[in-house]
């Protein structure tokens, strides 16, 4: 017989632990268990039966795993919590006393601890990191914009906004920018690093109001760690890039509010080079105080970079003879070259082990990928999908290359200049938003202004003046938009979300509107559009008149049937009231036969030649393959369960409610297209 197990000696009761026997067990305040849970990345877990993991109690309790508690007990930081207690402690004490010296020696003392060690647990990898990177840089561009309070520090938000620089340097260094929108909350961007796409909020630069209501302790402490974890991912994109981390501060363009621009960068090649001139013998007088192990280390370093050279020498010759022997070949010579070059390339591992030369002339046959069930092609990636896509990346980070930028005072520089340089772009801007530009507005090769008056006082010929969104809207198309729609003092296009992926039954707007056309300017084909929509609605009137016509000769046929009778009974000497209760007897039996008719054979084949014939039903035309389908869906029906069928039910009623919506959008559009058009035409006409 088997050891009987005890109550709450295992399961979900020793799995987890509530709070309060967590405080107990690290002996910590709460403020100080929130501060280490967020730090470590610890959080609150809802168990499957809380009664059994609250062994039999149904007060409400915050549970945690007990590992995760356990693995708490050995954290450094954890003593560092108590040195600060008792630091506080004595400071309050000497202060009490007004021993001043022994104060400011012990706050030189101060406990200090870091968080590095959290971060390379937390994140292994490089790539767990850039993963986890959204909701750092969304805090850090947060407390970059906010005013100094009593709880926000002068040095948290000066350090934010260091974090932040660096981070867009890097992101317009690269070009790694793809996504930009602007919505009521602030900026969104998206940028793709080292295959990782980063989404980021940066709020607009306006004068913010700190709420009172928002517990800036828990924000304070994510932050704490978010600059962290920030400092570790720029230096490793930094350093992979080949520039030096951290940049240097231009401390005058700082005080003229260059923004970005006041941070240095610099390559480490460079420096490296400079080092190499300033001192020659450098290099020979390390080599000379090296160890024989270092040394041996160096030569080991040095022909892994030989063979790595080697091989890639080796590479390059062999798709250059591929290339070579793909082009035709003038001469016999060459044909004979080319011919032993694709014998020996396409030699069948069964020839080859056997020694027959029988099939080495003959080419391999690959079959060509099935195509998929739908119609269209495979879903293997070839070397030419591979090739086009690098092109157009290519394209794209070079997409303002052609173009310099001139930004007027009332646009706002800090999302423009990071927009347009991370794609290319040369930017100068007005001296009231800073020192540093590049040029001035009377540079003669500036091809675009952008501004925000509806009135400009100066204009040059040689250039565009558009409005600020032409900008983003042109990244998010991939390609540089016609400016005009986007003149200054126009009416601006609907700015779409590029990170909106619209699914099946969704309603998608025209690409006209994307591109910078909007409903009330007329599109280049308008005219033919009116032409046929005119064409369309005499259709319409006429057919509603010929249906008029038949209903009133069929009237006029019945109304004379009708008096032809009453005459004949009349001669028969039949009263007419007689007359009359005979006739509404058979309308009613006529009306009675038809009902009977729709509801018991709704369905009358006109035509059983082929599978397509039409059906009629209640009047509707089907065919006979959506009569079959219609027949198996409700023999499916009927096959489910309760559950199943309340399950399909709510699906069904999901997207009847989408296609209505889309229905109620599109029309709406279609009524606003209809009054432009009208208006357009008032004009015209005036």
């Amino acid at each position: 017989m088997g050891k009987l197990q005890k109550k709450g000696k295992a399961g979900a009761a020793v799995n987890y632990i509530t709070r309060n026997q967590a405080l107990k067990k690290l002996q910590v305040t709460l403020a100080d268990f929130r501060r280490l849970c967020i730090l470590k990345g610890i959080y609150p877990r809802e168990p499957r039966n809380k009664k059994k993991a609250n062994k039999g109690s149904t007060a409400p309790a915050t549970f945690y795993y007990a590992k995760d508690i356990q693995y708490l007990l050995h954290e450094p930081i954890l003593g560092k919590f108590r040195e600060y207690k008792t630091f506080a402690k004595k400071m309050a004490k000497v202060l009490s006393k007004g021993q001043y010296s022994t104060a400011q020696s012990l706050a030189e003392n101060k406990p200090v601890y870091s968080l590095d060690h959290i971060v390379k647990e937390r994140y292994p990898t490089f790539t767990d990191a850039l993963r986890d990177l959204d909701d750092a840089l969304c805090m850090v561009f947060l407390f970059a914009t906010m005013p100094k309070t009593n709880k926000i520090k002068t040095e948290t938000i000066e350090n934010c906004q260091r974090l932040a620089a660096e981070f867009q340097h890097y992101v317009m260094h690269t070009r790694s920018l793809r996504k930009v929108f602007l919505s009521i909350k602030g900026i969104y961007y998206q940028a793709e690093i080292k295959g990782q796409t980063i989404s980021w909020l940066v709020p607009y630069q306006f004068s913010q109001d700190v709420p009172t209501d928002v517990d800036f302790r828990v924000m304070l402490t994510f932050l704490e760690f978010y600059q962290t974890l920030c400092g570790f991912v720029n230096f490793k994109l930094y350093s992979d890039v080949n520039l030096v981390y951290p940049p240097k501060l231009d401390l005058k363009l700082e005080d003229g509010g260059a923004g970005m621009n006041a941070l240095i960068i610099e390559s480490t090649q460079s420096s490296a080079n400079i080092a190499k001139t300033i001192d020659p013998s450098a290099n020979t007088t390390t080599t000379t105080s090296l160890s024989k192990e270092e040394k041996q280390r160096l030569q080991e370093t040095e022909k892994r970079i030989q063979s790595l050279t080697n091989k890639i020498a080796h590479i390059q010759e062999s798709e250059e003879a591929a290339h070579a022997n793909s082009k035709p070949v003038n001469g016999s010579a060459g044909k004979k070259g080319a011919s032993k070059a694709a014998a020996a390339a396409t030699t069948t591992p069964a020839a080859a082990v056997n020694g027959k030369g029988e099939d080495q002339d003959a080419l391999d046959e690959f079959p060509t990928p099935l195509p998929n069930l739908d119609g269209t092609a495979s879903g293997t990636v070839t070397f030419m999908d591979i090739q086009r896509a690098s092109q157009h990346l290519t394209l794209f980070q070079s997409l303002f290359s052609q173009c310099y930028i001139f930004l007027s005072r009332e646009v706002p520089r800090y999302s423009l200049e990071f927009v347009l340089r991370a794609c290319g772009g040369h930017v100068g801007w007005d001296p009231v938003l800073g020192e540093g530009s590049p040029f001035d507005e009377n540079d003669d090769r500036i091809t675009h202004q952008i501004s925000d008056k509806p009135t400009q006082g100066h204009r040059f010929l040689s250039r565009q003046y558009v409005q600020p969104q032409w900008a983003y809207d042109s990244i998010n198309a991939g390609r540089i938009l016609a400016a005009e729609p986007y003149h200054v003092g126009k009416t601006l296009p609907p700015h779409l979300s590029p990170f909106v992926e619209a699914k099946e039954g969704d309603y998608v707007p025209d690409e006209n509107q994307f591109e910078g056309q909007t409903e009330d300017l007329e599109l280049e084909s308008g005219a033919d559009e009116d032409d046929e929509d005119e064409d369309e609605d005499e259709d319409e009137d006429e057919d509603e008149e010929e249906d008029e016509e038949e209903e009133e000769d069929e009237e006029d046929a019945e109304h004379k049937d009708l008096h032809q009778r009453e005459l004949e009974a009349e001669a028969k000497g039949v009263a007419f009231t007689e007359f009359e209760a005979k006739e509404n007897k058979k309308k009613a039996k006529a009306k009675a036969a038809a009902k009977t008719a729709a509801t018991t054979a709704p369905i009358t084949t006109t035509s059983s030649s082929s599978s397509s014939s039409t059906v009629t039903t209640r009047g509707k035309k089907r065919t006979a393959a959506e009569v079959e389908e219609a027949e198996a869906k409700e023999l499916a029906k009927i096959m489910m369960t309760n559950k199943q069928q309340k399950l399909y039910n709510k699906i069904q009623y999901g997207k009847d409610k989408k296609a209505a919506e889309v229905e109620k959008l599109t029309k709406r559009k279609e009524q606003l297209a209809k009054d432009a058009k009208a208006a357009s035409k008032k004009k015209a006409k005036k």
